[in-house]
């Protein structure tokens, strides 16, 4: 029976890093589906991405080990992943915008990825949650409880053995530790007027300061707030005719495609991070 895996890479430039690999497949009886490179020649670094078709049964353990000499002889960083849908823990506050496109993606099987539950410091969206036949977690969080409510959020992404959480307009901020046990497996979303409007009202902001196009951005979690590693970003012309309203409405619509995107990208081993930057073979 064949498999697809795929295989991504980070390492410095140099020749002869495709041949090699190339030629490893090969030895190996596979077949390549997809290949991607990116040549970063302002930092020396190489990218890889290659999704190919294992004809034998081969277990990701044993195309690791084999991968090893390669892998040495370049220096490279590596992974290897099935063809499994990784598994998502969505966090939410009272918004809903975000999880209903995730979910509307999931059950059309384009996501990338494999719903198993949400988690919200609000009740308001268990209805929502539970139509889909999704686990709904209440953790209520406050300034006293929050070492608490962060461990048993923990707790549910080990239970449901999640791969990703995502952070759909989920209204806490995580604490730094949080962020280091969550570090590349975990995406947020934000209106692109950040770091321009922080605070309450971020659209009445906007609106009062004439702005002419809406944003948002979709990142990694790190303990800078706002500010990890991104994946994506939407921007949507508008002028002076939207009222506040009207802004926060089209805002919503761009917060839902780059978090979407984000997810289906990640969730797909197309995002390589390096540093505080990615690389995403999208």
């Amino acid at each position: 029976m064949s498999e697809t895996f795929t295989l991504t890479l980070t390492c410095p430039q140099r020749s002869g890093i495709v041949h090699a690999v190339s030629s490893y497949l090969f030895e190996q009886n596979c077949d390549i589906a997809e290949h991607k490179q990116f040549d970063d020649s302002y930092n020396g670094a190489f990218f890889l991405r290659t999704s190919f078709i294992a004809s034998n049964a081969q277990e990701l353990t044993s195309l690791e080990a084999s991968f090893q000499p390669v892998a040495d002889k370049f220096g490279m960083t590596f992974n290897f992943n099935g063809c499994s849908a990784p598994r998502i823990v969505v966090m939410v506050s009272k918004m809903g915008h975000c999880l209903n496109d995730l979910i509307f993606r999931w059950r059309a099987g384009n996501l990338g990825g494999e719903l198993v539950a949400v988690v919200s410091n609000h009740e308001v969206l268990r209805p929502m949650a539970e139509a889909a036949g999704l686990p709904f977690v209440h953790i209520p969080v406050t300034a006293a409880t929050k070492p608490e409510a962060e461990s048993a959020l923990l707790d549910v992404v080990a239970q449901h053995d999640a791969d990703l959480v995502v952070l759909a307009r989920y209204m806490q901020v995580l604490s730094d530790s949080t962020c280091r046990a969550l570090r590349g497996r975990a995406i947020n979303i934000h209106h692109s007027f950040l770091p321009g409007f922080k605070g309450a009202k971020p659209y009445h902001q906007a609106f009062d300061r004439g702005v002419k196009q809406v944003g948002a951005t979709a990142h990694y979690v790190t303990p800078d707030l706002d500010e990890g590693p991104i994946i994506e970003q939407q921007v949507i012309r508008i002028d002076h005719s939207y009222d506040p309203q009207q802004l926060a409405t089209v805002g919503q619509d761009a917060e839902a495609l780059a978090l979407s995107k984000a997810v289906r990208w990640h969730c797909e081993n197309r995002v390589l991070l390096h540093g505080h930057r990615t690389v995403v073979f999208n």
